[in-house]
């Protein structure tokens, strides 16, 4: 433990060493899929494509931006980087046509599915350290935390 965390209650150390541990997995675990995603994509990027793979309907730009909590000009460029790449369709909102309306191309569910098979080589090493039991252990208690972000923005 720390020095700063000495004048912390035991309870609150918890707390600051759980979302301190989520953190840093998230670092390195975005790190090192980032190192390995094919088509030059970013974390972003492939955060979005996995956003529509997942059966979502199609979004306008803010609402994608609200869904990731960044801001609209972040979600922009992101969108403008994989319009390039042919991965995401954007074409004018049906009702406002000032918006756009954002969805998945085929070339993006096919690039999401080469990000797939390259993030299974690249954690290859991560999978054999763990039993899948152990992982599927720890997910109920990690969605409801989710949950309780997601619902408490």
């Amino acid at each position: 433990m720390t020095e700063k965390m000495t004048n912390l209650s035991p309870e609150q150390q918890v707390y600051f060493r759980f979302f301190n541990e989520v953190g840093i997995i998230n670092q390195l675990s975005s790190t090192r899929a980032e190192r390995n995603l094919p088509h030059g994509l970013t974390m972003s990027q492939y955060s979005v494509l996995n956003h529509f793979v997942r059966g979502l309907p199609p979004k306008s730009p803010l609402e994608l931006a609200n869904a990731f909590q960044v801001t609209k000009g972040a979600m922009t460029n992101t969108l403008k980087q994989l319009h390039k790449k042919g991965f995401v369709e954007i074409r004018p909102h049906e009702v406002d046509g000032r918006s756009k309306i954002v969805s998945i191309s085929e070339a993006g569910r096919s690039a999401h599915q080469d990000a797939l098979q390259v993030l299974g080589a690249a954690f290859a090493d991560f999978i054999k350290s763990f039993e899948p039991q152990e992982l599927a252990d720890l997910i109920p208690m990690l969605e409801k935390v989710r949950i309780w972000l997601d619902e408490n923005r």
